[in-house]
């Protein structure tokens, strides 16, 4: 049996709070998982890497 690192398809997602920034107010922010959970919101989550990267 190997170990896997990471979540795959299928796999629960644990919490967690990240930065934001809302270009409409030109402010940063933070929200979390739970938060989004709590008011139902679906939420799609991606990585790429270097992109919306502040320079």
């Amino acid at each position: 049996m190997s170990e896997h690192y990471g979540i795959r398809v299928g796999d629960t997602v644990p919490d967690f709070k990240i930065e934001t920034y809302d270009p409409s107010k030109g402010d940063f922010g933070e929200i979390s998982l739970a938060e989004l959970k709590a008011g139902k919101k679906w939420t799609v989550l991606f990585f790429y890497p270097a992109d919306f990267t502040f320079v």
